[in-house]
């Protein structure tokens, strides 16, 4: 018994010294923030008194639904394991359990995006009201959709942007077109001229067009499978 109190007294103070790391007074309700995370960067949306609402995936609430354990902060493990299985939530955490012992950005999308943000209640509103289990999808429905949306009033993700846009590149070649030389190069290069080739490695060349999709289809899928195995080593997920 006197141990389980010295070990509890030991996380309470880690717990406090990880809060501490963060000046609550540099962040207003409505801020738009960034961390890096795994593979991409995370986002949130500060709701004010050390509350950040942000969309994660989380493997745990299909595993258990001890609502305890869920809300203890997300590690990498449950982070990839819920980008696998598709399983995710927009939830509140605090600014230390968000920020996952990262630097945190403020606002940095509004220097990206031609859309003014809206008023700070407004954007904490939005992103309250969102709140809850969603279906995650790691190109069409992610966190930085979620924030996009409460922010900017439009749900558009940069990160998987370069994705989306080959998808369209390749959509518009034809049959015909993809069988000449020329454009199977011009595909190659453009993957990694766009950084796609930083999820994959790109062939030096392909058979046909069929071929270069199935490659780049997995890719991503691939990338997170890999990190998940490599994190495993880490229990702690940092």
């Amino acid at each position: 018994m006197f141990l389980y109190q010295i070990l509890n007294l030991f996380f309470v103070a880690l717990k406090k010294e990880d809060d501490s790391k963060y000046d609550l007074s540099l962040y207003k309700r409505g801020d738009l923030l960034e961390v890096p995370r795994t593979l991409f960067t995370h986002f949130g949306i500060y709701l004010g008194d050390n509350r950040v609402a942000h969309l994660i995936p989380d493997i745990l609430p299909v595993i258990t639904k001890n609502k305890s354990k869920i809300a203890k902060m997300v590690t990498n493990n449950r982070l990839l394991l819920g980008v696998i299985t598709k399983v995710a939530s927009v939830r509140v955490d605090s600014l230390a359990d968000f920020a996952y012992g990262s630097e945190i950005l403020i606002n940095h999308m509004d220097k990206v995006c031609s859309q003014p943000p809206l008023d700070g209640d407004e954007v904490a509103r939005r992103a309250e009201k969102l709140l809850g289990s969603v279906t995650y999808s790691l190109l069409w429905y992610n966190c930085e959709h979620y924030v996009m949306y409460c922010r900017y009033g439009m749900a558009i993700s940069y990160q998987t942007y370069q994705v989306e846009s080959l998808a369209s590149f390749l959509h518009n070649c034809t049959e015909d077109c993809f069988q000449q030389d020329e454009c199977l190069f011009d595909c190659t290069v453009w993957c990694r001229n766009h950084a796609v080739s930083g999820l994959c490695d790109i062939p030096d060349s392909f058979t046909d067009r069929a071929h270069l999709i199935h490659h780049l289809d997995g890719s991503l899928m691939d990338s997170v499978k890999t990190a998940h195995e490599k994190d495993q080593f880490n229990p702690g997920g940092r």
